[in-house]
């Protein structure tokens, strides 16, 4: 197995970490950080995109066959069936840089989450899974929550057409032959204080001559985040 994470600042300039945690699931209180009725907190929304990274993520490596179906098991989420991993190494691996993500999403700083799956051999970036993170900077963890934000329902509903598309991505997705690996790619603010001693730099993981194809939207109306899936033309 193989699996990394890069920090990138603006430009491609970017950052490898070495993760070692302990074992864990990876566990979010949304139902607690969204429950004010007044309104949506800045934390409350840092969550729901935390967790919908997480399932996000996991479904991409189902659909697209990077780790073997039988690593995978079932659970209910925005009102689908969806499939995580049951493996030990990716599922702290997960819980750490995700924790660090959401670290990162309540300091504003975070301007997209992009995973790359590439050939092992070859190391050969296949396909680019980017997921643009857009943010109301007015919100601080003091504010006021926002009272016109969108209802937990309507979240919901608009998370679970994004897993849809996710899933139906095989539909026109070229096949990947081999023994696929991942990379994670955080995009963040350059002012962003990083621990030197985690990071080494790396590149971004483009892929030449590619097709894109734009996914949907979701708002929690404090966070927006775009998905965009490129793939190598193979033509």
């Amino acid at each position: 197995r193989h699996f990394s994470i890069v920090l990138i600042f603006g430009p491609p300039l970017s950052k490898c970490v070495a993760v070692a945690t302990r074992e864990g699931t990876f566990d979010f209180k949304i139902m607690a950080a969204v429950a004010n009725k007044t309104g949506l907190t800045l934390r409350g929304s840092c969550e729901i995109v935390a967790e919908f990274f997480y399932y996000g993520l996991n479904s991409i490596l189902y659909q697209r066959g990077v780790y073997p179906a039988e690593h995978f098991t079932r659970v209910q989420k925005y009102g689908v069936t969806l499939l995580v991993t049951d493996d030990k190494e990716l599922t702290k691996y997960f819980t750490t840089i995700l924790k660090q993500v959401k670290e990162w999403l309540l300091k504003k700083t975070v301007n997209k989450l992009v995973l790359v799956v590439k050939n092992v051999d070859t190391q050969e970036p296949l396909e680019r899974w980017q997921f643009d993170v857009k943010c109301d900077k007015s919100m601080t963890e003091e504010s006021q929550p926002k009272s016109d934000n969108k209802s937990e329902k309507e979240i919901k509903e608009d998370i679970r057409g994004v897993i849809r598309q996710i899933t139906a991505s095989v539909t026109f997705l070229p096949l990947l032959e081999g023994h696929c690996a991942f990379d994670l790619l955080v995009y963040t603010n350059r002012d962003l204080d990083v621990d030197s001693d985690d990071w080494t730099e790396t590149g971004p993981h483009f892929i030449a001559n590619s097709h894109e194809v734009k996914l949907r939207s979701f708002t929690t109306s404090v966070h927006k985040i775009d998905t965009m899936v490129s793939y190598r033309n193979e033509d």
